[in-house]
């Protein structure tokens, strides 16, 4: 089947399945997806074999470590996922909640509820999780999705995609609700974006040449979820043992997440209390330093930073570091670099951690705490379907209530308009 078949048949298939999807019953959604975590679960062995071939495929082709490691499934993470969906069925669904309601003077009565959106496209990267996820939070909101994965994965999303799709239809989920897009061509990510007569909304989840490519070229709606060159600012109050601890979870815990940390910045007055011990230990954890000049008087192995590191998105053990003269140029530098994302102060004083998180424009804006902290499961959502740094509908972790739109549904008594 080509490419464009296969999209069209999935298509058609998914939006019979949203009518269905929209009006079908928590208690069964529920039930779908604890069918699902359990299969998971009792499938471990097929989905580790899968992976092991898309693992052996990406050490073979040069995979840097940290894109390896998203792409790895172990007995926890696949645990994990399963948790995620029992999380999922455990949170209140959105659909059918009233936002508002009120009777206008003529009698008619207005009540705004929540709607599924309809059909979800997801197009996303080397994290097969994603896969999970994405499906399970789409069925609680009452949508169809379409997942388009990327070739790194293929083995490992088909064997996930099978294994969940089969339970959910088992108790009763309608066919196509779960749908993924098999051909690892490339063209199809373009025809995704023109798939107008099925899909309502695309989701990009990946790095930044995915996301510009989805937002510049779809002719579906977009949701964008963001690039994350994340900064820490450690400023001149800051207790410099909490910040060492900030700084390097932030960017040494997962390196290759969009929330890790991307920029240190380190206020010029406790740069010299600071940076030595800090560089070191970035350094015996095997993180590249890229600084600027006075943040290479500190440690022997720092290098100098080029212009484009500062609005680098690394994913990787790689630093930039930049001392800066006070709050204001760490702010001016976050806003110059930041794509929204996720961006922390460590600070005692109180007016700089006010004036920081009203100025600084970010989905999540944190003091005195690592930015590895922006995901679903952190912020109490359970899976999440990405990180938006849009404004409009959605921004930061995703959840369930973002995947719905608004409907207006008026009773009235004969009522006509004069």
């Amino acid at each position: 089947m080509d490419y464009i078949s296969e999209l069209t048949e999935k298509g058609k298939d998914a939006k019979q399945a949203a009518r269905k999807l929209a009006t079908m019953s928590t208690a069964l959604k529920n039930e779908a997806l604890l069918a699902m975590a359990t299969a998971l679960e009792n499938k471990q062995d097929v989905i580790v074999a899968a992976n092991a071939q898309d693992i052996n495929r990406a050490e073979a082709n040069g995979m840097p470590k940290p894109l390896i490691d998203r792409l790895l499934l172990n007995q926890t993470r696949i645990l994990a996922m399963a948790e995620g969906l029992r999380q999922i069925a455990a949170l209140p669904d959105p659909v059918g909640e009233v936002l508002g309601g009120w009777l206008r003077p003529n009698g008619l009565a207005i009540t705004k509820i929540r709607v599924p959106l309809g059909v979800i496209g997801i197009i996303y990267e080397a994290r097969p999780n994603v896969t999970v996820d994405a499906a399970g939070l789409c069925l609680k909101a009452g949508n169809a999705v379409i997942l388009r994965g990327g070739s790194e994965a293929i083995d490992s999303n088909k064997a996930i995609a099978e294994i969940i799709a089969g339970a959910a239809y088992a108790v009763g989920v309608p066919a196509g609700a779960i749908a993924l897009v098999e051909t690892t061509d490339r063209q199809v990510v373009s025809a995704m974006l023109k798939l107008n007569q099925y899909l309502d909304v695309i989701i990009p989840r990946g790095g930044a040449g995915l996301i510009k490519t989805v937002v510049e070229n779809s002719t579906v709606p977009v949701i964008a979820t963001g690039t994350g060159v994340c900064h820490t600012f450690v400023d001149v109050t800051a207790d410099l043992a909490m910040a060492q601890e900030i700084a390097f979870n932030a960017k040494v815990s997962r390196p290759g997440v969009c929330n890790a940390m991307e920029t240190l910045l380190v206020h010029e007055a406790v740069a010299a209390q600071f940076l030595p011990a800090m560089l070191e230990r970035y350094h015996q954890a095997g993180v590249e330093i890229r600084g600027c000049e006075q943040t290479m008087k500190y440690h022997a192995a720092v290098k100098p930073a080029m212009a484009e590191d500062w609005a680098a998105e690394f994913l990787d053990l790689i630093l930039a570091v930049r001392v800066v003269s006070s709050l204001e140029a760490a702010i001016e530098h976050i806003t110059a670099y930041s794509t929204c994302h996720s961006e922390a102060i460590v600070t005692s004083d109180y007016e700089h951690a006010r004036r920081f998180q009203q100025e600084v424009d970010a989905a999540a804006v944190y003091v005195n705490a690592s930015t590895r902290f922006t995901d679903g499961f952190e912020f109490g959502f359970g899976a999440e379907i990405g990180i938006s740094t849009q404004k409009l509908h959605a921004r930061g972790p995703m959840g369930l209530p973002e995947l719905t739109s608004i409907k207006y549904v008026i009773n009235g008594n004969g009522q006509i308009r004069t």
